[in-house]
């Protein structure tokens, strides 16, 4: 039997826009990528993850990301924050040292305590049950620089997990789970698409495909997967990156986001269709 995964990647409030976009313009031409056997979220991708595995209409969704931004604050990885992303890449250049070190600065950094923001996260998450299908959230141990996969067999609540994928180290505090502390799981891989394998068809929609640092670009672990599976990745092309502009995490962007995701859905389709409709 083929099974499908998805895996959505991390970029902020204008990468859920652009995933969003991309989702409903590949549906509205015959790719479902919501009918995926597995669901990969990072940070941004957790957030349109966990609501496409609880089964909301994708369309809808993407229309609601077009909606007017109502009292949401622009947040941005300014230059205090990059100097404090460049301090913790220096020593030991081992991956999780180096996550380790982005989480002690993330544990100081941020003045927003922790039940606010996750208040945020769980006023803006329509969905608060794991769904049934197999949905990954993934994040980074603040201390330990340890990677971890939440899924609905772990007793965390669902928005707890999202939380903490979207801690975005030196904006948003880290999250609480099991009296550990979880940042953004976008501090390993933009993606985390080595998640997927094992599947036999995989779409990679990643908005920020680089990453920072040591963290593993969704190139390297696409072509790892394609040993063994059928794989696509997509990520904003240049007019949607233009649209976007250079602040993910700003609400006046969503708009621009979402119809560039929407826009170049179309230029993807028959990519994807390959990978996940053909026999």
């Amino acid at each position: 039997m083929t099974r499908r995964a998805l895996v959505l990647g991390g970029g902020g409030i204008t990468g859920i826009a652009w995933e969003w976009g991309m989702l409903a313009g590949l549906a509205k031409a015959g790719v479902d990528l919501a009918s995926a056997d597995l669901v990969v979220g990072t940070s941004a991708g957790s957030v349109v993850g966990a609501q496409l595995a609880g089964g909301l209409d994708v369309d809808e969704r993407y229309r609601s990301q077009l909606e007017p931004p109502a009292g949401e604050v622009a947040a941005a990885l300014g230059p205090s924050v990059m100097l404090r992303y460049a301090l913790a890449m220096v020593g030991p250049q081992a991956p999780k040292k180096v996550r380790a070190r982005i989480g002690r600065m993330a544990l100081r950094a941020s003045r927003v305590p922790e039940a606010e923001r996750v208040g945020v996260i769980e006023s803006r998450l329509p969905v608060k049950e794991w769904p049934e299908r197999d949905l990954l959230i993934t994040a980074v141990d603040a201390e330990t620089g340890e990677f971890r996969a939440f899924d609905r067999d772990d007793d965390v609540p669902l928005v707890l997990a999202v939380a903490a994928s979207c801690a975005v180290p030196g904006v948003w505090p880290p999250v609480t789970i099991g009296g550990r502390r979880y940042m953004d799981g976008g501090m390993r891989s933009g993606s985390n698409a080595d998640l997927a394998a094992g599947c036999d068809r995989v779409v990679v929609l990643s908005p920020l495909p680089r990453g920072l640092g040591q963290m593993t670009p969704a190139a390297t672990q696409v072509e790892a997967l394609r040993a063994r599976s059928r794989v696509e990745l997509v990520s904003p092309s240049r007019a949607a990156l233009a649209a976007i502009g250079r602040n993910v995490l700003d609400p006046a962007k969503r708009a621009a986001g979402a119809r560039a995701g929407l826009d170049q859905s179309e230029s993807v389709l028959e990519r994807i269709r390959s990978v996940w409709n053909d026999a």
